[in-house]
Protein backbone atom coordinates (compact mmCIF):
# COMPACT_ATOMS: atom_id res chain seq x y z
CA UNK A 1 0.00 0.00 0.00
CA UNK A 2 1.36 3.41 -0.93
CA UNK A 3 1.87 6.07 1.71
CA UNK A 4 1.48 9.81 1.37
CA UNK A 5 4.15 12.37 2.15
CA UNK A 6 3.04 14.60 5.06
CA UNK A 7 2.27 17.97 3.57
CA UNK A 8 1.37 16.44 0.25
CA UNK A 9 3.59 15.56 -2.70
CA UNK A 10 1.41 12.56 -3.56
CA UNK A 11 1.60 8.84 -2.73
CA UNK A 12 4.94 7.05 -2.43
CA UNK A 13 6.00 3.41 -2.23
CA UNK A 14 8.42 3.84 0.69
CA UNK A 15 9.34 6.48 3.20
CA UNK A 16 13.02 5.95 2.42
CA UNK A 17 14.97 4.11 -0.26
CA UNK A 18 18.60 3.35 0.63
CA UNK A 19 21.01 2.44 -2.17
CA UNK A 20 23.87 0.29 -0.90
CA UNK A 21 24.02 -2.42 1.76
CA UNK A 22 27.40 -1.67 3.35
CA UNK A 23 27.76 -0.31 6.91
CA UNK A 24 26.55 3.19 5.93
CA UNK A 25 23.44 1.91 4.18
CA UNK A 26 22.52 -0.76 6.71
CA UNK A 27 23.00 1.68 9.62
CA UNK A 28 20.78 4.31 8.03
CA UNK A 29 18.11 1.81 6.98
CA UNK A 30 17.97 0.04 10.36
CA UNK A 31 17.67 3.20 12.45
CA UNK A 32 14.94 4.58 10.20
CA UNK A 33 13.02 1.27 10.28
CA UNK A 34 13.38 1.17 14.07
CA UNK A 35 11.58 4.51 14.14
CA UNK A 36 8.58 2.92 12.45
CA UNK A 37 9.10 3.86 8.79
CA UNK A 38 8.95 1.82 5.58
CA UNK A 39 12.44 1.33 4.14
CA UNK A 40 13.64 -0.33 0.93
CA UNK A 41 17.36 -1.11 0.57
CA UNK A 42 18.80 -1.89 -2.87
CA UNK A 43 22.11 -3.77 -2.95
CA UNK A 44 23.80 -4.45 -6.30
CA UNK A 45 25.59 -7.61 -5.13
CA UNK A 46 24.63 -10.80 -3.33
CA UNK A 47 25.85 -10.99 0.26
CA UNK A 48 28.25 -12.09 1.55
CA UNK A 49 30.57 -10.14 -0.72
CA UNK A 50 34.17 -8.95 -0.42
CA UNK A 51 35.01 -5.45 0.85
CA UNK A 52 38.14 -3.75 2.17
CA UNK A 53 38.24 -1.87 5.49
CA UNK A 54 38.72 -4.45 8.21
CA UNK A 55 39.97 -2.52 11.25
CA UNK A 56 37.19 -1.01 13.39
CA UNK A 57 37.05 1.47 16.29
CA UNK A 58 35.32 1.16 19.69
CA UNK A 59 32.94 3.98 18.70
CA UNK A 60 31.39 1.70 16.08
CA UNK A 61 31.41 -1.55 18.08
CA UNK A 62 30.15 -0.27 21.44
CA UNK A 63 28.10 2.68 20.26
CA UNK A 64 26.40 2.42 16.89
CA UNK A 65 26.32 -1.39 16.79
CA UNK A 66 24.64 -1.34 20.20
CA UNK A 67 21.94 0.97 18.82
CA UNK A 68 21.51 -1.34 15.85
CA UNK A 69 21.06 -4.33 18.16
CA UNK A 70 23.95 -6.49 16.91
CA UNK A 71 26.31 -6.37 19.90
CA UNK A 72 25.75 -9.98 20.97
CA UNK A 73 26.04 -11.29 17.43
CA UNK A 74 29.34 -9.48 16.91
CA UNK A 75 30.67 -10.83 20.20
CA UNK A 76 29.85 -14.37 19.09
CA UNK A 77 31.26 -14.03 15.55
CA UNK A 78 34.84 -14.91 16.51
CA UNK A 79 36.44 -11.71 15.20
CA UNK A 80 39.98 -10.83 16.33
CA UNK A 81 39.94 -8.55 19.37
CA UNK A 82 41.75 -5.23 18.89
CA UNK A 83 42.73 -3.60 22.18
CA UNK A 84 44.60 -0.67 20.68
CA UNK A 85 46.98 0.07 17.84
CA UNK A 86 50.67 0.11 17.03
CA UNK A 87 52.71 2.45 14.84
CA UNK A 88 56.23 2.21 13.43
CA UNK A 89 56.32 5.69 11.97
CA UNK A 90 58.86 8.28 10.86
CA UNK A 91 62.49 8.24 11.94
CA UNK A 92 62.02 6.29 15.15
CA UNK A 93 62.67 2.56 14.50
CA UNK A 94 60.63 1.46 17.54
CA UNK A 95 56.94 0.59 17.63
CA UNK A 96 54.55 2.90 19.46
CA UNK A 97 51.66 1.05 21.08
CA UNK A 98 48.53 2.37 22.78
CA UNK A 99 45.60 0.69 24.55
CA UNK A 100 41.99 1.89 24.39
CA UNK A 101 41.64 1.16 28.12
CA UNK A 102 43.52 4.33 29.08
CA UNK A 103 40.43 6.41 28.30
CA UNK A 104 37.87 6.67 31.14
CA UNK A 105 35.18 6.48 28.45
CA UNK A 106 36.56 3.18 27.13
CA UNK A 107 37.85 1.54 30.30
CA UNK A 108 36.13 -1.70 31.24
CA UNK A 109 33.70 -3.34 28.83
CA UNK A 110 34.34 -0.89 25.97
CA UNK A 111 38.14 -1.11 25.88
CA UNK A 112 38.37 -2.99 22.58
CA UNK A 113 37.22 -3.14 18.98
CA UNK A 114 37.47 -5.87 16.32
CA UNK A 115 39.45 -6.70 13.22
CA UNK A 116 36.75 -8.06 10.93
CA UNK A 117 36.37 -9.84 7.65
CA UNK A 118 34.06 -7.33 6.05
CA UNK A 119 32.11 -9.93 4.10
CA UNK A 120 31.02 -11.37 7.47
CA UNK A 121 30.63 -8.08 9.36
CA UNK A 122 28.59 -6.39 6.63
CA UNK A 123 26.27 -9.40 6.34
CA UNK A 124 25.60 -9.30 10.10
CA UNK A 125 24.54 -5.66 9.81
CA UNK A 126 22.40 -6.19 6.70
CA UNK A 127 20.70 -9.33 8.03
CA UNK A 128 19.87 -7.32 11.14
CA UNK A 129 18.34 -4.59 8.96
CA UNK A 130 16.01 -7.22 7.51
CA UNK A 131 15.01 -8.37 10.99
CA UNK A 132 14.23 -4.75 11.89
CA UNK A 133 11.75 -4.50 9.01
CA UNK A 134 13.90 -3.20 6.13
CA UNK A 135 12.97 -4.68 2.74
CA UNK A 136 16.33 -5.77 1.29
CA UNK A 137 16.64 -6.57 -2.41
CA UNK A 138 19.93 -8.03 -3.65
CA UNK A 139 21.42 -7.79 -7.15
CA UNK A 140 19.53 -4.56 -7.79
CA UNK A 141 21.46 -1.77 -9.52
CA UNK A 142 20.34 1.84 -9.12
CA UNK A 143 20.35 3.54 -12.50
CA UNK A 144 18.83 7.01 -12.25
CA UNK A 145 17.35 9.42 -9.72
CA UNK A 146 13.72 10.48 -10.22
CA UNK A 147 12.61 14.09 -9.68
CA UNK A 148 9.58 16.30 -9.41
CA UNK A 149 10.90 19.82 -9.88
CA UNK A 150 13.86 20.32 -7.56
CA UNK A 151 12.97 17.39 -5.31
CA UNK A 152 14.23 13.81 -5.60
CA UNK A 153 11.22 11.48 -5.46
CA UNK A 154 12.62 8.01 -6.06
CA UNK A 155 14.92 5.88 -8.16
CA UNK A 156 14.97 3.83 -11.34
CA UNK A 157 16.78 0.51 -10.87
CA UNK A 158 17.28 -2.86 -12.53
CA UNK A 159 16.18 -5.87 -10.50
CA UNK A 160 17.86 -9.26 -10.15
CA UNK A 161 16.37 -10.38 -13.49
CA UNK A 162 17.55 -7.30 -15.38
CA UNK A 163 14.10 -5.69 -15.54
CA UNK A 164 13.94 -1.93 -15.01
CA UNK A 165 11.71 -0.84 -12.15
CA UNK A 166 10.73 2.43 -10.52
CA UNK A 167 10.13 3.02 -6.83
CA UNK A 168 9.10 6.30 -5.24
CA UNK A 169 10.04 7.59 -1.80
CA UNK A 170 10.12 10.63 0.42
CA UNK A 171 13.89 10.39 0.72
CA UNK A 172 16.64 8.66 -1.21
CA UNK A 173 19.87 7.84 0.63
CA UNK A 174 22.87 7.13 -1.60
CA UNK A 175 25.16 4.81 0.36
CA UNK A 176 26.49 3.03 -2.72
CA UNK A 177 30.17 3.63 -2.04
CA UNK A 178 33.06 5.37 -3.74
CA UNK A 179 31.89 4.27 -7.20
CA UNK A 180 28.39 5.72 -6.75
CA UNK A 181 26.49 6.41 -9.97
CA UNK A 182 24.00 8.69 -8.22
CA UNK A 183 26.16 11.05 -6.20
CA UNK A 184 26.16 13.97 -8.64
CA UNK A 185 22.34 14.05 -8.52
CA UNK A 186 22.58 15.71 -5.11
CA UNK A 187 24.46 18.62 -6.68
CA UNK A 188 28.07 19.66 -6.26
CA UNK A 189 30.99 17.46 -7.25
CA UNK A 190 33.61 15.14 -5.79
CA UNK A 191 36.67 17.05 -4.61
CA UNK A 192 39.82 14.94 -4.51
CA UNK A 193 42.31 15.57 -1.71
CA UNK A 194 45.42 17.53 -2.71
CA UNK A 195 47.26 16.03 0.28
CA UNK A 196 46.57 12.29 0.07
CA UNK A 197 46.83 11.38 -3.61
CA UNK A 198 48.04 7.88 -2.97
CA UNK A 199 47.52 4.39 -4.37
CA UNK A 200 46.78 1.39 -2.15
CA UNK A 201 47.90 -2.04 -3.34
CA UNK A 202 46.61 -4.71 -0.97
CA UNK A 203 46.39 -8.47 -0.56
CA UNK A 204 46.36 -11.25 2.04
CA UNK A 205 48.74 -13.76 3.57
CA UNK A 206 48.00 -17.17 5.11
CA UNK A 207 49.15 -16.23 8.60
CA UNK A 208 52.02 -14.10 9.84
CA UNK A 209 53.78 -13.07 13.03
CA UNK A 210 51.80 -11.16 15.64
CA UNK A 211 52.72 -8.39 18.08
CA UNK A 212 53.39 -9.60 21.64
CA UNK A 213 50.31 -10.12 23.83
CA UNK A 214 48.12 -8.35 24.81
CA UNK A 215 48.63 -6.39 21.58
CA UNK A 216 48.53 -9.40 19.24
CA UNK A 217 45.24 -8.24 17.70
CA UNK A 218 46.38 -4.69 17.02
CA UNK A 219 46.65 -3.21 13.58
CA UNK A 220 50.28 -2.30 12.83
CA UNK A 221 50.84 0.77 10.64
CA UNK A 222 54.46 0.97 9.51
CA UNK A 223 56.06 3.63 7.32
CA UNK A 224 58.70 2.91 4.68
CA UNK A 225 60.44 5.17 2.14
CA UNK A 226 57.66 5.11 -0.48
CA UNK A 227 54.67 5.32 1.89
CA UNK A 228 53.28 3.08 4.60
CA UNK A 229 51.91 -0.44 5.13
CA UNK A 230 48.91 -1.70 7.09
CA UNK A 231 49.23 -5.10 8.74
CA UNK A 232 45.90 -6.40 10.09
CA UNK A 233 45.64 -9.76 11.89
CA UNK A 234 42.20 -10.88 10.72
CA UNK A 235 42.50 -14.46 11.97
CA UNK A 236 45.19 -16.93 13.03
CA UNK A 237 45.73 -17.91 9.39
CA UNK A 238 44.80 -14.65 7.63
CA UNK A 239 46.55 -11.26 7.53
CA UNK A 240 45.53 -8.24 5.49
CA UNK A 241 48.55 -6.33 4.16
CA UNK A 242 48.18 -3.11 2.22
CA UNK A 243 50.92 -0.94 0.73
CA UNK A 244 49.89 2.73 0.47
CA UNK A 245 52.20 4.46 -2.03
CA UNK A 246 52.59 8.23 -2.32
CA UNK A 247 51.85 9.81 -5.69
CA UNK A 248 55.54 10.50 -6.40
CA UNK A 249 56.24 6.75 -6.14
CA UNK A 250 53.26 5.45 -8.13
CA UNK A 251 55.53 4.71 -11.09
CA UNK A 252 56.83 1.77 -9.08
CA UNK A 253 53.51 0.01 -9.63
CA UNK A 254 53.81 0.01 -13.42
CA UNK A 255 54.40 -3.43 -14.82
CA UNK A 256 54.28 -6.45 -12.51
CA UNK A 257 52.20 -5.26 -9.54
CA UNK A 258 52.71 -8.39 -7.47
CA UNK A 259 56.50 -8.10 -7.84
CA UNK A 260 56.29 -4.42 -6.83
CA UNK A 261 54.06 -5.32 -3.86
CA UNK A 262 56.53 -7.85 -2.48
CA UNK A 263 59.49 -5.55 -3.17
CA UNK A 264 57.95 -2.71 -1.16
CA UNK A 265 57.10 -5.07 1.70
CA UNK A 266 60.77 -6.05 1.69
CA UNK A 267 61.64 -2.36 2.18
CA UNK A 268 59.68 -2.24 5.45
CA UNK A 269 61.80 -4.31 7.89
CA UNK A 270 59.16 -5.03 10.54
CA UNK A 271 56.47 -6.16 8.09
CA UNK A 272 59.01 -8.12 6.05
CA UNK A 273 60.09 -9.92 9.22
CA UNK A 274 56.48 -10.66 10.25
CA UNK A 275 55.81 -12.26 6.86
CA UNK A 276 59.03 -14.24 6.54
CA UNK A 277 58.18 -17.67 5.16
CA UNK A 278 54.44 -16.94 5.08
CA UNK A 279 52.73 -17.69 1.73
CA UNK A 280 50.06 -15.48 0.14
CA UNK A 281 46.49 -16.56 0.84
CA UNK A 282 45.02 -18.83 -1.85
CA UNK A 283 41.36 -19.10 -0.77
CA UNK A 284 38.93 -16.75 -2.57
CA UNK A 285 38.25 -13.88 -2.16
CA UNK A 286 41.61 -13.42 -0.43
CA UNK A 287 43.72 -14.78 -3.29
CA UNK A 288 43.70 -11.55 -5.30
CA UNK A 289 45.89 -8.46 -5.24
CA UNK A 290 43.70 -5.34 -5.46
CA UNK A 291 44.28 -1.64 -6.12
CA UNK A 292 42.50 1.50 -5.01
CA UNK A 293 43.77 4.93 -6.04
CA UNK A 294 43.17 8.55 -5.06
CA UNK A 295 40.85 7.46 -2.29
CA UNK A 296 40.72 10.62 -0.15
CA UNK A 297 37.91 12.95 -1.19
CA UNK A 298 34.69 14.65 -0.15
CA UNK A 299 31.57 15.64 -2.07
CA UNK A 300 31.02 19.38 -2.02
CA UNK A 301 27.27 18.93 -1.35
CA UNK A 302 25.94 16.22 0.95
CA UNK A 303 22.19 16.70 0.51
CA UNK A 304 19.45 18.31 -1.53
CA UNK A 305 15.65 18.13 -1.13
CA UNK A 306 14.74 14.44 -0.92
CA UNK A 307 18.28 13.04 -1.15
CA UNK A 308 21.48 12.67 0.88
CA UNK A 309 24.90 11.06 0.45
CA UNK A 310 26.21 8.78 3.21
CA UNK A 311 29.43 6.82 3.71
CA UNK A 312 31.97 6.52 0.89
CA UNK A 313 29.52 8.12 -1.54
CA UNK A 314 29.96 11.29 0.54
CA UNK A 315 33.58 11.20 1.71
CA UNK A 316 36.61 9.10 2.54
CA UNK A 317 39.99 9.91 4.01
CA UNK A 318 43.33 8.13 4.27
CA UNK A 319 42.88 5.00 6.46
CA UNK A 320 46.00 5.20 8.62
CA UNK A 321 43.92 5.53 11.82
CA UNK A 322 41.16 3.18 10.61
CA UNK A 323 38.33 5.69 10.26
CA UNK A 324 36.58 4.28 7.17
CA UNK A 325 33.80 2.25 8.81
CA UNK A 326 33.58 4.85 11.58
CA UNK A 327 32.77 7.64 9.10
CA UNK A 328 30.33 5.34 7.29
CA UNK A 329 28.33 4.23 10.34
CA UNK A 330 28.48 7.63 12.00
CA UNK A 331 27.18 9.23 8.82
CA UNK A 332 24.40 6.64 8.72
CA UNK A 333 23.42 7.53 12.28
CA UNK A 334 23.30 11.27 11.50
CA UNK A 335 21.36 10.78 8.27
CA UNK A 336 18.84 8.54 10.03
CA UNK A 337 18.26 11.25 12.63
CA UNK A 338 17.62 13.79 9.89
CA UNK A 339 15.16 11.51 8.06
CA UNK A 340 13.31 10.42 11.21
CA UNK A 341 12.93 13.97 12.49
CA UNK A 342 11.72 15.31 9.15
CA UNK A 343 9.27 12.42 8.76
CA UNK A 344 7.89 13.13 12.23
CA UNK A 345 7.31 16.75 11.19
CA UNK A 346 9.15 17.99 14.27
CA UNK A 347 11.78 20.11 12.48
CA UNK A 348 12.05 21.40 8.91
CA UNK A 349 13.94 19.18 6.48
CA UNK A 350 16.50 21.89 5.75
CA UNK A 351 17.46 22.23 9.42
CA UNK A 352 17.59 18.44 9.89
CA UNK A 353 19.98 17.86 7.00
CA UNK A 354 21.98 21.02 7.71
CA UNK A 355 22.76 19.46 11.10
CA UNK A 356 23.73 16.20 9.36
CA UNK A 357 26.06 17.98 6.97
CA UNK A 358 27.59 20.27 9.60
CA UNK A 359 28.45 17.37 11.92
CA UNK A 360 29.84 15.22 9.10
CA UNK A 361 32.03 18.00 7.75
CA UNK A 362 33.27 18.79 11.24
CA UNK A 363 34.23 15.15 11.75
CA UNK A 364 35.91 14.82 8.38
CA UNK A 365 37.79 18.10 8.72
CA UNK A 366 39.35 17.26 12.05
CA UNK A 367 40.41 13.80 10.91
CA UNK A 368 41.81 15.35 7.74
CA UNK A 369 43.76 18.08 9.51
CA UNK A 370 45.18 15.60 11.97
CA UNK A 371 46.36 13.32 9.15
CA UNK A 372 48.04 16.20 7.33
CA UNK A 373 50.06 16.84 10.48
CA UNK A 374 50.67 13.10 10.89
CA UNK A 375 52.27 12.82 7.45
CA UNK A 376 54.23 16.06 7.60
CA UNK A 377 56.13 15.25 10.80
CA UNK A 378 58.78 12.57 11.25
CA UNK A 379 59.48 12.16 14.95
CA UNK A 380 57.10 11.72 17.84
CA UNK A 381 57.65 15.10 19.47
CA UNK A 382 57.11 17.09 16.27
CA UNK A 383 54.18 14.84 15.41
CA UNK A 384 52.42 15.39 18.74
CA UNK A 385 53.10 19.13 18.72
CA UNK A 386 51.55 19.42 15.27
CA UNK A 387 48.52 17.42 16.36
CA UNK A 388 48.14 19.65 19.43
CA UNK A 389 48.19 22.73 17.19
CA UNK A 390 45.54 21.26 14.85
CA UNK A 391 43.10 20.25 17.56
CA UNK A 392 43.54 22.94 20.23
CA UNK A 393 42.54 20.48 22.98
CA UNK A 394 43.39 21.00 26.64
CA UNK A 395 43.30 18.34 29.32
CA UNK A 396 44.96 15.01 29.96
CA UNK A 397 47.27 14.28 26.99
CA UNK A 398 47.16 10.51 27.36
CA UNK A 399 43.38 10.33 27.53
CA UNK A 400 43.11 12.76 24.61
CA UNK A 401 45.35 10.53 22.50
CA UNK A 402 43.35 7.39 23.18
CA UNK A 403 40.04 9.19 22.64
CA UNK A 404 41.45 10.21 19.24
CA UNK A 405 42.54 6.78 18.08
CA UNK A 406 39.54 5.06 19.67
CA UNK A 407 36.99 7.03 17.67
CA UNK A 408 35.40 8.73 20.69
CA UNK A 409 36.67 12.27 20.32
CA UNK A 410 33.23 13.72 19.51
CA UNK A 411 30.28 14.90 21.56
CA UNK A 412 27.82 12.39 20.15
CA UNK A 413 27.42 9.86 22.92
CA UNK A 414 27.40 6.47 21.25
CA UNK A 415 29.65 4.54 23.57
CA UNK A 416 28.93 3.10 27.04
CA UNK A 417 30.01 4.78 30.23
CA UNK A 418 33.50 3.74 31.16
CA UNK A 419 34.63 2.78 34.62
CA UNK A 420 36.71 5.64 36.08
CA UNK A 421 40.41 4.92 36.08
CA UNK A 422 42.51 5.55 39.13
CA UNK A 423 45.63 7.65 38.81
CA UNK A 424 47.70 4.46 39.01
CA UNK A 425 45.76 2.84 36.19
CA UNK A 426 46.48 5.79 33.92
CA UNK A 427 50.24 5.44 34.28
CA UNK A 428 51.81 6.24 30.91
CA UNK A 429 54.34 3.42 31.24
CA UNK A 430 51.54 0.87 31.43
CA UNK A 431 49.49 2.14 28.53
CA UNK A 432 51.46 3.81 25.77
CA UNK A 433 55.07 3.61 24.78
CA UNK A 434 57.77 2.26 22.54
CA UNK A 435 57.53 -1.52 22.34
CA UNK A 436 60.72 -3.54 22.07
CA UNK A 437 60.80 -6.81 20.14
CA UNK A 438 60.51 -8.71 23.41
CA UNK A 439 57.25 -6.93 24.25
CA UNK A 440 58.55 -4.58 26.95
CA UNK A 441 57.09 -1.09 26.93
CA UNK A 442 59.16 2.04 27.52
CA UNK A 443 57.05 4.98 28.67
CA UNK A 444 56.68 8.24 26.80
CA UNK A 445 56.67 10.66 29.73
CA UNK A 446 56.36 13.84 27.67
CA UNK A 447 53.48 13.09 25.33
CA UNK A 448 51.86 16.46 24.46
CA UNK A 449 48.12 16.97 24.12
CA UNK A 450 46.61 15.46 20.96
CA UNK A 451 42.93 16.03 21.52
CA UNK A 452 39.82 16.11 19.36
CA UNK A 453 41.19 15.17 15.97
CA UNK A 454 38.22 12.93 15.43
CA UNK A 455 35.96 15.83 16.31
CA UNK A 456 32.47 14.47 16.46
CA UNK A 457 33.22 11.21 18.30
CA UNK A 458 34.14 12.00 21.98
CA UNK A 459 30.64 11.74 23.36
CA UNK A 460 29.72 8.70 21.32
CA UNK A 461 30.56 6.85 24.52
CA UNK A 462 27.07 7.24 25.95
CA UNK A 463 24.54 7.29 23.14
CA UNK A 464 21.86 4.73 23.90
CA UNK A 465 18.11 4.71 24.45
CA UNK A 466 17.13 6.80 27.46
CA UNK A 467 20.37 8.81 27.65
CA UNK A 468 20.08 12.17 25.84
CA UNK A 469 23.10 13.92 24.43
CA UNK A 470 24.28 16.69 26.77
CA UNK A 471 20.82 16.81 28.37
CA UNK A 472 19.49 18.08 25.03
CA UNK A 473 22.04 20.86 24.56
CA UNK A 474 23.39 21.21 21.00
CA UNK A 475 26.88 20.12 19.97
CA UNK A 476 27.20 22.86 17.37
CA UNK A 477 26.64 26.58 17.77
CA UNK A 478 23.00 27.25 16.85
CA UNK A 479 22.62 23.53 16.22
CA UNK A 480 20.22 20.78 17.23
CA UNK A 481 20.23 18.36 20.13
CA UNK A 482 19.54 14.60 20.12
CA UNK A 483 16.53 12.70 21.45
CA UNK A 484 16.81 10.27 24.35
CA UNK A 485 16.66 7.23 22.04
CA UNK A 486 19.39 8.68 19.80
CA UNK A 487 17.34 8.47 16.60
CA UNK A 488 16.07 12.06 16.15
CA UNK A 489 17.16 15.67 16.39
CA UNK A 490 15.58 17.96 18.99
CA UNK A 491 15.32 21.72 19.34
CA UNK A 492 17.27 22.79 22.42
CA UNK A 493 15.57 25.26 24.72
CA UNK A 494 18.12 27.94 23.97
CA UNK A 495 18.38 27.28 20.22
CA UNK A 496 17.75 30.05 17.72
CA UNK A 497 15.62 29.80 14.62
CA UNK A 498 18.49 29.67 12.12
CA UNK A 499 19.91 26.30 11.00
CA UNK A 500 23.39 25.18 12.14
CA UNK A 501 26.45 26.47 10.32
Amino acid sequence: MQKTFPGGTGPVDYDVVVVGGGPAGSTTATLVAQDGHRVLLLEKEQFPRYQIGESLLPATIHGICRLLGVSEELAEAGFTTKRGGSFRWGRNPNVWTFAFSVSPQLAGPADYAFQVERMKFDKILLDNASRCGVTVRYRCQAVEVLREGDRVTGVLYTDDTGVERVTTSKWLIDASGNTSRLRDSVGGHRSMSPDFRSVALFGYFAGGKRLPAPNSGNILSASFPSGWIWYIPLARDLTSVGVVVRSDHVHRLHGDKRAAYHQMIAECPIVHDYLKGVPPATTPPYDRLRTRRDYSYHHTTLWSPGMALVGDAAMFVDPVISTGVHLATYGGLLAARAVNTALAGDIEEAACFAEYEARMRREYRKIYDFLVAFYETHDEQAYFRAAQHVTGRTGDPLEAFVDLVGGIASHDKALPDGSPLSADAKDIDAIIGRTHDDGDVIGLHHVPVIAEALGETIAMRQLRPGKPEHDGNPLLDRGLGVSADGRRWTIPARAVDTPPT
